[in-house]
């Protein structure tokens, strides 16, 4: 417990995969710390845990792919924060392709966006990477379906402690 639970406790964003490549290696991660931080110039950060092999791949890399989950994506939310990149081939098990700069873009998600990485914020246990967008793949659904929120995967053990 710490003194921001009974605020952040009743947050229910929005969770998405983030995956990186760089040096030959490719990793992703479940992310639920991310938001638009700019509207002119455009810009969004997304958190990684410093614990997170993705953090490790992302450290050295020059884009990051953000994907935005549907609630129809709880298998692909259970894999990416469930398994962890040290042991597990996340990717083997999943349709994907390569896109900017290497960064995987998963054929399951229709709704992501590419951002070349403008700087890390350190905040603790994770680190923001300020993103600027170089792709982006809007929903092709209108209305979009639901999204998967935060609340959803409470059940969740993460491949990594925080």
């Amino acid at each position: 417990m710490t003194e921001l639970d009974p605020f952040t406790d009743v947050l229910d964003g929005p969770v998405y995969v983030v995956t990186a490549a760089s040096g030959g290696e490719r990793d992703g991660c479940l992310v639920g710390f991310a938001s638009q931080c700019s509207v002119d110039p455009p810009r969004f950060t997304v958190w990684l845990s410093i614990a997170s092999r993705t953090y490790q791949v992302a450290r050295e890399a020059d884009h990051l792919t953000v994907h935005l989950l549907h609630h129809d994506d709880r298998a692909l939310a259970e894999l990416f924060g469930g398994e962890t990149g040290d042991r597990v081939d996340k990717f083997a098990r999943v349709g994907w392709r390569p896109g900017r700069a290497g960064s995987p873009i998963l054929e399951q998600v229709p709704t992501w966006f590419t951002g070349r990485i403008e700087g890390r914020i350190e905040g603790g246990d994770h680190v923001g990477f300020l993103l600027a967008p170089v792709a982006v793949c809007p929903p092709i659904a209108s209305p979009p379906p639901p999204l998967l929120r935060y609340r959803e995967l409470y059940d969740l053990e993460p491949g990594h402690p925080a």
